[in-house]
């Protein structure tokens, strides 16, 4: 009768623990990626009655002191043109560049940017805040 082998002690790490923490932590990270907002430039949007969504390849944005934005990097509106091609040439369909501008942003600013939109060939769609 071998009583050695029935005797040994097999070790077993646990962890139930470590499982219940990587639940949390992935829990944990997927709330904090859907409140992630990608426009890290803050702006208040002009209110709106309806709210039109597009399929939007690049973000403008101008801030209230008239500075503009393509993403988060700021651009000047001399080089927008250029920077915008770079862009809108990865596009096969018809583009759209949304212009999300400050509530307080001079108008003539607005315009010549979506001057520039059209003339690169792309609808220029601009953000408003649905709610009054």
């Amino acid at each position: 009768m071998n009583l050695r082998n029935r005797l040994r002690h097999h070790p077993e790490v646990h962890t139930g623990a470590l499982n219940d923490i990587l639940f949390i932590l992935l829990l944990f990270f997927l709330i904090v990626s859907t409140l992630a907002n990608p426009n890290v430039i803050k702006v208040s949007n002009p209110k709106a009655a309806s709210d039109t969504k597009a399929k939007q390849t690049v973000v403008v944005t101008i801030d209230k002191d008239q500075q503009l934005f393509i993403g988060s990097s700021p651009v000047s509106l001399d080089s927008l043109s250029g920077q915008l091609q770079i862009f809108l040439a990865k596009e096969t369909d018809k583009p759209s560049v949304v212009i999300n501008g400050d509530s307080v942003a001079n108008l003539g600013v607005t315009i010549q940017v979506m001057q520039i939109i059209k003339a690169l060939g792309a609808t220029p769609v601009v953000a408003v805040d649905p709610s009054h």
